[in-house]
């Protein structure tokens, strides 16, 4: 199995959330974008300040990995102008693919219509730049019953708005890996969540990102049917090692 076209190799720390300086902070940045292209990822997903260099590395690189950047990040509750302002800017710095952290929140407090207005209005952004689109549902913060209802209404407003062409370009992820989570719990991808996206979400295919710590949960994510494995240690996971990451 070619692992490593599946891995997003992933960090997503602020300076001051990892304890280092901003210029320590942009060496890390910078030796996980080059860990990368060099071990060929399928993407490397970092903030959106880093977009541009990380475009330029990869580029001088002759580099196929993808760039990738988050949007609304963490909590997704930013207003819907202020998450296309980010993308905008992140496409501008050379973004390839675009992770939205859905407000699910607003959706667990019945405003779904705010939900499907930024998944419409997020997804025709990304797409008529010809960019993939992520949105996170956060499966840690929501009941089994909100991740069905979720992962369906993504469906759903995709279905009824975009042609099938766009469908492959539309993810549904599990997870920020941030999200804090109380008594241990995980915060991430776990097999039941990632199964009942799987099956509420087709044919819009399913990111695991948060919890897929060894080589043999990402080959059993991938066997049950994700496309794509978000993490922070993915040169761990593809040599098949065992890791303790955050995310």
């Amino acid at each position: 199995m070619h692992i490593r076209h599946y891995l997003d190799a992933t960090y997503l720390k602020l300076p001051e959330q990892a304890g280092l300086s901003k210029a320590d902070h942009e060496q890390v940045v910078r030796a996980c974008i080059q860990e990368a292209i060099e071990e060929g990822f399928k993407l490397v997903m970092i903030r959106p300040d880093m977009v541009s260099m990380a475009r330029t590395m990869i580029d001088q690189a002759k580099s196929s990995v993808l760039v990738g950047t988050v949007i609304g990040f963490p909590e997704g509750t930013a207003d819907l102008e202020a998450k296309l302002q980010e993308a905008q800017q992140a496409i501008e710095d050379g973004a390839d693919e675009l992770d939205f952290v859905c407000n699910y929140t607003a959706f667990q407090s019945g405003d779904v219509a705010l939900v499907r207005k930024e998944i419409v209005a997020g997804t025709q952004l990304a797409w008529s730049h010809h960019k993939t689109v992520k949105w996170i549902i956060e499966v840690a913060a929501l009941t089994d019953a909100e991740i069905i209802q979720l992962s369906v209404c993504i469906k759903n407003t995709i279905i009824a708005h975009f042609k099938e062409e766009v469908f492959a370009h539309v993810f549904v992820k599990s997870s920020t890996g941030f999200y804090e989570t109380k008594e241990g719990k995980p915060n991430g991808a776990s097999r039941a969540a990632i199964l009942m996206m799987l099956e509420n979400c087709a044919p819009l295919p399913v990111k695991a990102a948060g919890g897929v710590r060894t080589y043999e949960e990402a080959v059993e994510m991938i066997k049950l049917g994700v496309k794509r494995i978000g993490t922070s240690a993915a040169k761990t996971i593809a040599h098949g090692g065992t890791t303790e990451a955050e995310y």
